[in-house]
This record gives C-alpha cells, structure tokens and sequence, in this order.
C-alpha cells in the first residue's frame, strides 16, 4: 500500500482527519507543559521542518472549543494511557 503523503497541508486538523501520514510530534505538548516557569517559547527549525503544522498542532490542542477534538490526538504520543494530559477533557491538566 502506497503511503499518503500530505504535500502542502499544514493543518493538523485537516491532515489527521484525512488519514494521511504524520510524523507523531506531540511530544512537543508534553514537554511545554512540562517546562514550569516559562513565559515564552522559541521554536526554531530549519526551512520546511514543519514549524507551521506543529503550530497548528499546538493551536487544535489547547484552543477551547465545544467539539470534542480528542480524536485528532488518539493514537499520538501526547494520547498515551498513562498520559495526564490524555485523561482531561480540554487537553490542559486540571490543578485537582
């Protein structure tokens, strides 16, 4: 079967509910959550490394909305069991 690469589409939303192929980066959601104190975050990459999808990405998790979008995150990284982050309705851990 012929992969389905996405060319061009740098919406997270629109490439997971197509079913074409990504590169799970959403560790990045664990690790800014992680990060405790911080007020600004630099993401440099490389020209064509994906800096505007995993912005999108970042937006569709965090971004309160009235649909559920946990979908978009079920099988990512970010999702896993044992995630706190996967366990909260919005994306955004809870303080209880």
């Amino acid at each position: 079967m012929a992969l389905r690469v996405p060319l061009g589409i740098d919406d997270f939303r629109k490439l997971r509910e197509s079913g074409l192929e990504y590169v799970d980066k959403t560790h990045l959601i664990r690790e800014l959550i992680d990060k405790e104190g911080v007020e600004v975050v630099l993401l440099p990459r490389p020209r064509r490394f994906g800096k505007t999808l995993n912005l999108s990405m970042l937006r569709w998790f965090f971004e309160k909305r009235q649909e559920d979008l946990s979908g978009l995150f079920e099988g990512l990284s970010v999702w896993e069991p044992e995630s706190a982050i996967a366990r909260t309705s919005s994306g955004i851990p809870s303080s209880t």
